[in-house]
Formats: structure tokens, sequence, C-alpha cells
């Protein structure tokens, strides 16, 4: 897999996962099981391994790379 996201691509995904993860355990009540909870940790979970990683198969898919080109 090669990376296919950009510094701050990758930065904003694993702010908003983190956010999203925060949302979804303080407000929206994922450990009770709510459906918006659930599906808000779910969203952050992805958003926060994709960033981490820098890979996400949805820009691959679709061929889009906010990475800058090696030259």
């Amino acid at each position: 897999m090669k990376p296919n996201e950009g510094i701050i691509d990758r930065g904003l995904r694993v702010v908003l996962g983190i956010v999203a993860l925060i949302a979804a355990f303080a407000w929206l009540g994922a450990p009770s099981g709510t459906i918006l909870g659930i599906l808000a940790a779910v969203v952050g979970m992805v958003l926060l391994v994709t960033g981490v990683v820098g890979f996400c198969p949805a820009y691959a898919i679709v061929g889009i790379k906010t990475c800058p080109l090696k030259k």
C-alpha cells in the first residue's frame, strides 16, 4: 500500500477521528449502544486509522492522491 494522503489530510483525519471518538463516547452514547454513538465511533476509528497509516482505500478506488509526487 503506497501512501495516498498528504500531511495536511492525515493531520485533519487524526484530529477529526479523535473528536468523533470523544463525541461518540462522551455525548452520543456509544457505550450504551445508541445507533448515532456507534456510527460516530466507527467513523472516528476509520478516520484515525487511515490518518495514522496514510492510506485511504476510498482514495485508491477513486484515484485521488493528496500526497506530493516524488520526482
